[in-house]
């Protein structure tokens, strides 16, 4: 046959060249090839859109195969055309019922990136559907058919869709900062630096674009529908180039809206300004045409595109100093004198869908061999570097997703492609964000967080992408159409998107934090605030509030056995004054700004059961029992017979008056109960003289104050009467004084004077100087917890206080705290909860460290949760 001999000749001249394709790395490997050649195949031929994986891809192209296959063989024309709508239709849904896919997946996103169907949507498919079906059967059974003629019910449908095409063209241009990215957009606010003023603007254009979604998701599609089937070339005998024509119409009707509707306006103005005695409408059926016109719009598109990259990489290596090499000028010429190569080798790679690459960055231009768009392998985020920064990208992606929703029905991103790209930048983050499938509807996007400004090179990129940002939403314009003067740059700005998330504010602390009075304030404000947490955490226990009615009613206050003491037996004054300060050589102030401090405690997950009411027999303990009518064992309820005695030194005979024994307690309010400590936080480490000593500091009235500001009794009336008699129970604020002392001790150790910034740097990290107290607060981890809390929050409200000014009241105070503890995470950027702070969106962070490249002993580190922009 001649035709297989003419083919037997060019497969020879090919295969001559196929080592040399291979080793400029034109030749694709298998598996590339294979899918390059399914999502052409499925996206020109079938009318649908390149897939997010390669899964998908497989299973798409097999079923929109089959759908072209069975259209072929039903006989009914009627048939054939509610086959090829109802099909279509479904085809461009998301099946996989993924609304939008997230590049970056993680186990500790705050929500899910998957968006499911709900009944809603459903009912509205429902609802087109059936719409679709109607309209398209009705109109290609009862109406007339005929050539297209300016006069013809399909020529009629065509005019509309031209008029539809332009309202959409400039319902989509207004939503952009640059019109067609030349002319500044009149309608976009001009400076979006002032909020307000930017929403109430940005309000107005999402008007206007939700009009644009009516008219492109209700409107462009049941417009082109009517146009196919009052088509003539469905009325006669079934063809492959019908079903294969048709079943691709009627599928990029819902798939590619706007891609669609542009190449139904062209093949009907092209059909009414020709000649009907042309090739092109004498032999080609119109969804033959259609094709044809996708493919050449794509593959203009591709080249306009590519042509642009070859003379900006032109231009860019001889004007950019970096770039220029010796060898530039001479490749300039080169390729100014060999241009139609050049040309030629453009085409070549737009014909086969493939990237154009510049050899080492030069204008040394090459074809790459035909991929897929998704051209990595897995799923998109596996192989995602984690870091620190890690957290704000997870707490980002969410929001960012759902004002690109509406950005992209608004038509703000531009006509979306799968393969686009999109540049997000806030501050000092950047996302790359790449459109992978696009349907009815719905698109799959992939987005990245790209690494900071690690380099000079990344400073300086980074720098250039703000310059472009900075002209297009920073600066005043007085005229009413400006030009863009980044014209003919790769980045062209669309719009501004606000997105809720995390900015970073540092201050230096100098000046506050060496402060001599803010430092001495310090300490009288650290006692206020353990006392404010204990009791916070005291009246909030779980099993607390259920106890509040079992009490309201109890007339008898009940016998309190304070824990018995664990530690070791305490020093005397005396042994504790003449402690040699060599101790704490390893802590003093001369290595405070050291990589790792010298001495760490490890806190132990340590539980101190609680003695009373328990029969557990403790090692070296005394039991006695009580002389009297009840042996041991039978006596009453109420009353107290055992005792536990711990290994104190053995005393005279006759001197038992004097030994120590643990006095019975008993609370003068029924309801002390309910806000008291611990019993494993009530054991002593410190001797009675020192305790006396640290009591005078104790803030009574705060105590008192803190007590009646609770809200732990349902019944209000009798609140105020109850929480009075608990802010007087002695034996309760005793216990109170004696663990907030100690607490307070543990953190200054035995110096009394004013802490220097690098003890509190310490001490915020969790590195507390020894004391006779650090092994008793470092084996409780949940009063630890508190402690070091409270000691985080009397910093911050140092801080507030040498910003914002005093404090003037004790309420004043509480509404600090309060703020602190809902609305802030203070605390260390390398702790989990800070990252869970982050993806539980806490309106505020803090952390304070230390920065050795400045003189200055402390940095504080802010981040604030705003409503804010980012630029793409």
């Amino acid at each position: 046959m001649p035709a297989l001999e003419q083919m037997n000749q060019i497969l020879h001249i090919l295969f001559v060249f196929l080592p040399f394709l291979w080793a400029l790395g034109i030749l694709p490997p298998p598996d590339a090839l294979f899918l390059w050649a399914m999502e052409q195949i499925l996206e020109f031929g079938l009318g649908g859109s390149s897939m997010s994986t390669h899964l998908r891809l497989l299973v798409m192209f097999i079923m929109s195969a089959g759908t072209a296959i069975t259209s072929y063989f039903i006989p009914s024309t009627v048939g054939v055309v509610l086959f090829m709508t109802g099909f279509g239709f479904l085809l461009s849904l998301n099946l996989s019922d993924v609304g939008h896919k997230i590049g970056t997946k993680s186990k500790n996103l705050p929500s899910g990136p998957e968006k499911h169907f709900s009944w809603k949507e459903c009912l509205f498919y429902i609802i087109i559907l059936v719409f679709a079906l109607l309209e398209t059967g009705l109109l290609h059974h009862f109406a007339g058919f005929s050539q297209i003629s300016k006069s013809s019910s399909q020529a009629i449908v065509g005019y509309g869709l031209m008029i539809l095409l332009i309202i959409l063209w400039i319902l989509r241009e207004i939503q952009s900062v640059y019109i067609i990215g030349i002319f500044r957009n009149p309608f976009y606010p001009k400076d979006v630096q002032t909020v307000t003023v930017f929403f109430e603007k940005q309000t107005r254009l999402m008007k206007i674009g939700i009009v644009r979604r009516i008219l492109l998701t209700l409107v462009s599609p049941f417009a082109m529908m009517a146009f196919l089937s009052l088509d003539s070339s469905l009325q006669g005998l079934q063809s492959v180039s019908v079903s294969i024509g048709f079943t691709r119409a009627f599928r990029m009707v819902w798939q590619n809206t706007e891609n669609a509707l542009l190449e139904t306006v062209i093949v009907s103005t092209v059909h009414l300004i020709s000649s009907t005695d042309i090739w092109w409408n004498r032999n080609l059926d119109t969804g033959i045409r259609l094709l044809l016109v996708g493919i050449i719009r794509d593959r203009l598109i591709r080249f306009i595109s590519k042509l642009q990259f070859a003379v900006t990489v032109l231009l860019t290596s001889w004007t950019e100093k970096k770039q220029r090499r010796k060898t530039t000028a001479t490749l300039c010429i080169l390729n100014i004198i060999f241009s139609p190569f050049v040309l030629v080798i453009i085409v070549f790679s737009t014909l086969l869908s493939s990237p154009l690459l510049p050899l080492f960055t030069l204008p040394v231009f090459l074809v790459g061999f035909p991929r897929p768009i998704q051209s990595w392998p897995g799923a998109a985020g596996t192989t995602a570097c984690v870091c620190a920064d890690t957290v704000y990208y997870y707490q980002m992606v969410p929001r960012l997703t759902a004002v690109l929703q509406t950005a992209m029905a608004a038509g703000s991103l531009g006509l979306l492609l799968p393969g686009s790209h999109y540049l997000g930048r806030f501050q000092d983050r950047l996302i790359w964000i790449m459109i992978l499938e696009c349907g009815y509807t719905y698109c799959c996007i992939n987005i990245k967080g790209l690494e900071l400004q690690e380099t000079s090179c990344h400073t300086a990129e980074a720098r250039r992408v703000d310059e472009v940002f900075e002209d297009a939403f920073e600066q005043e314009y007085t005229g009413v159409c400006s030009l863009n003067e980044h014209f003919g740059n790769v980045l062209t700005p669309c719009t501004v998107l606000p997105v809720k998330l995390y900015s970073d504010a540092r201050n230096v602390l100098s000046g506050i934090i060496d402060s001599h009075e803010n430092l001495k304030e310090f300490k009288g404000d650290l006692v206020k605030v353990l006392v404010w947490i204990l009791v916070q955490y005291c009246s909030k226990r779980p099993g607390m509030k259920e106890n509040v009615h079992n009490t309201e009613n109890k007339g008898k206050a009940p016998l309190i056995l304070p824990a018995s003491n664990t530690s070791p037996p305490p020093k005397s004054p005396e042994d504790i004054d003449s402690l040699n300060s060599e101790t704490f050589d390893d802590w003093s102030d001369d290595n405070i700004f050291d990589d790792e401090p010298t001495i760490k405690k490890v806190i132990e997950e340590k539980q101190l059961k609680d003695l009373p009411g328990t029969n557990s027999f403790i090692p070296g303990s005394v039991e006695s029992q009580r002389v009297g009518d009840h042996s041991t064992g039978t006596v009453p309820e109420n009353d107290l017979y055992k005792a536990v005695l711990l290994g104190y030194p053995a005393v005279d005979k006759g001197k038992q008056e004097d030994m120590p024994y643990i006095p019975l307690m008993e609370f003068s309010c029924s309801h002390s109960h309910l806000v008291c400590l611990p019993a494993e936080w009530r054991t002593s480490c410190m001797p009675n003289s020192k305790m006396k000593e640290l009591s005078s500091l104790f803030p009574e009235d705060w105590y008192q104050f803190v007590l009646r500001q609770l809200e732990c009794f349902h019944s209000e009336e009798k609140a105020s009467n109850v929480l009075e008699e608990i802010a007087n129970d002695k034996v309760l604020k005793d216990f109170y004084v004696h663990t907030v002392m100690t607490c307070y001790f543990s953190f200054f150790g035995i110096d009394n004077m004013a802490p220097s910034p690098g003890h509190i740097l310490r001490v915020y990290s969790g590195v507390l100087p020894w004391s006779v107290a650090l092994d008793w607060l470092t084996e409780k981890p949940e009063l630890f917890q508190l402690a070091l809390k409270a000691f985080r929050y009397t910093l911050k409200l140092m801080i507030d206080k040498a910003s914002l000014g005093p404090i003037e009241d004790f309420r004043e105070l509480i509404k600090y705290l309060e703020e602190y503890e809902c609305d802030w995470y203070i605390g260390l950027v390398s702790d989990e909860k800070w990252k869970e702070a982050i993806l539980q969106e806490k309106p505020y962070l803090f952390s304070l460290g230390y920065d050795s490249n400045m003189p200055e002993p402390a940095l504080e580190i802010s981040r604030v949760n705003r409503n804010l922009c980012s630029q793409i």
